[in-house]
């Protein structure tokens, strides 16, 4: 399985509220946020390690941490206006085959990211299209919620509350179905990532969830905070993250 990571937003929420460092470089325990992933993906075991990357972001502070890593970091510019812009032509740049993806400003325990990767290879394995990663930790301005039924299948996507709430944490996981989907509905004029997850859904596809108990994304201050506050109980301590 292939990773993919994206990091094309502005972070225009994060500089506004006192944080001027782009995503990717901004530091949660110390660690870079892209260097921290790019560890985490490489050592779960991706075959490929891909990320598209805001133009004008110099990746020169943390180019000798990503020369370490086992399998080979490709970094390519991108100036697109929404995420679904950017993981369109990621996936375009990817090599054929399952890919495992994850927005740049997200935060959870190592543990919980080799979870996510094993399930999301067995359930892709096992012939499903895509997977989320879902929490119950709702923390986020406009959270995007799954439904889901008794065997994980996501059986809708909703911006409003839903009984039981589980919202998507900003890594999936797409099979070949789900990655031609991605560029279909780019071209047909949908803009938004949450609208392609629910298109998802909605035409059919075999979505699957993955449940994990806490995710944080970094889009303010408050979030880096947290992530940082955070570091005792959901990562690993400094010596395995270097």
């Amino acid at each position: 399985m292939h990773a993919l990571i994206l990091a094309g937003g502005e972070g225009s929420r994060l500089a506004a509220s006192g944080v001027p460092t782009p995503k990717a470089l901004v530091p949660v325990g110390g660690v870079p946020q892209l260097v921290r992933l790019a560890r985490v993906l490489d050592r779960a075991g991706a075959d490929s390690l891909t990320c598209l990357l805001r133009r004008g972001v110099s990746l020169q502070p943390v180019a000798v941490e990503l020369a370490r890593l086992r399998v080979p970091f490709h970094a390519h510019e991108c100036l697109t206006p929404s995420s679904l812009h950017t993981l369109v032509q990621g996936l375009a740049l990817m090599p054929p085959g399952d890919v495992f993806c994850s927005m740049v400003d997200t935060v959870m325990p190592p543990a919980d990211w080799q979870l996510a990767w094993t399930e999301a290879h067995a359930l892709l394995s096992a012939g499903a299209d895509a997977a989320l990663v879902v929490t119950p930790f709702v923390d986020d301005e406009h959270p995007l919620y799954a439904v889901r039924d008794r065997t994980g299948r996501v059986t809708r996507i909703s911006d409003a509350p839903v009984p039981v709430p589980l919202v998507t944490g900003g890594v999936y996981a797409f099979g070949r179905r789900a990655r031609d989907a991605a560029a279909t509905t780019l071209a047909a004029g949908h803009e938004r990532m949450r609208t392609f997850l629910r298109l998802l859904v909605e035409e059919g596809q075999d979505v699957r969830s993955i449940e994990v108990r806490q995710v944080v994304d970094l889009d303010q201050r408050r979030d880096l905070d947290l992530a940082n506050a955070w570091q005792e109980s959901c990562e690993e301590d400094d010596s395995s993250m270097t």
